[in-house]
């Protein structure tokens, strides 16, 4: 199977359901003129011309209002922003808007809408450009919340969401437009909101989402080195949450360790950690842990940077905690 980058199967995605249906076009900043602050738009301007791609001044609360009203009238936009640090600027149209027209009207609309683009952490970029906030965005009902890990769940994932008849925000990394995956030529779909198990175990089930997923996946294979069986969840999606996959496999490994970039309050490990001392109490043979982000703003000198952020080590000694192995 092929191998492409990460900002490739993101085009592929979108290319191929523009190509489909004439209704979708991509709206942002550089998306256009300039391929892309990523070059993930790369050429797209070239094919599908300035009406279907379409360069907008730095006004982020302008054109996610006019992308979500173009959705309301039967166009299916992909609303880029160059980072979700700067979809605060947006907030207001995306929970008070299209979050809550298909409720608010009786079903009267829908709003066929993606909001796509980086968050989290991506270097020395300090507070203000390294925010996570999936979870701000997954605590609104009326959205979808993914954010993938690698470029095939990418492109499936986004291709769905294109689809999809509601809001979707769709969280990608800087740190990824680059990696590069298998992803088949053939056409595919990845069903939102069911989780991924990536690796098979018996003794401690990790789950995370997103760029962080490498953290977890170079922590199991440590564990492996020493003898302790992860399996490893990728949640995918975080609204909806996939909890039955989460539950079997806790039930199987009877200890859970969750991690995640954000903060540590109201984050996703904390309410994934609720449902499953809720639904899988008498399975669990120790307290579910969390491994988090700093709970401060993220500072810019790297040295602290690597305090704030979950690594493999923070992973094992939680997982060797859960175990009662001595540290």
């Amino acid at each position: 199977m092929r191998e492409i980058q990460f900002r490739e199967a993101l085009r592929e995605a979108m290319q191929e359901e523009m190509r489909k249906d004439d209704s979708i076009y991509l709206m942002g900043e550089e998306v256009a003129e300039y391929n892309g602050a990523y070059k993930v738009s790369q050429g797209m301007l070239d094919e599908f011309s300035a009406k279907r791609v379409i360069d907008t001044p730095i006004s982020e609360l302008g054109f996610a209002g006019i992308g979500i009203g173009s959705a309301m009238n039967g166009l299916k936009p992909i609303i880029e922003f160059m980072t979700f640090n700067f979809s605060l600027v947006a907030i207001d149209q995306i929970i008070n808007g299209a979050a809550k027209i298909m409720s608010m009207s009786g079903g009267q609309f829908s709003v066929p809408i993606v909001f796509r683009g980086p968050t989290g952490n991506a270097g020395m970029l300090s507070s203000q450009h390294s925010q996570c906030f999936e979870n701000w965005y997954a605590n609104c009902p009326g959205l979808k919340v993914i954010v993938p890990s690698n470029p095939y769940d990418a492109k499936g994932l986004l291709k769905s969401a294109i689809l999809d008849p509601d809001p979707v925000i769709f969280m990608e990394s800087e740190l990824m437009y680059g990696d590069k995956g298998e992803v088949p030529e053939e056409t595919y779909y990845i069903e939102i909101g069911k989780a991924k198990v990536t690796k098979e175990g018996t003794d401690v089930t990790l789950v995370g989402f997103g760029k962080i997923m490498k953290v977890v996946n170079a922590a199991a294979a440590e564990l492996e080195k020493e003898g302790i069986s992860a399996e490893v969840i990728d949640l995918r999606t975080v609204r909806p949450i996939d909890y039955d996959t989460v539950i079997a496999s806790v039930k199987k490994t009877n200890r859970l360790v969750i991690v995640e970039e954000s903060w540590p309050l109201g984050s996703i490990a904390t309410e994934v950690a609720f449902k499953v001392q809720k639904d899988a109490f008498d399975y669990l043979d120790a307290p579910v842990l969390r491994i988090t982000g700093g709970d401060v703003p993220l500072p810019y000198a790297p040295t602290l940077i690597q305090e704030y952020l979950p690594n493999p080590e923070r992973v094992v000694k939680a997982v060797k905690e859960v175990m009662y192995v001595a540290k």
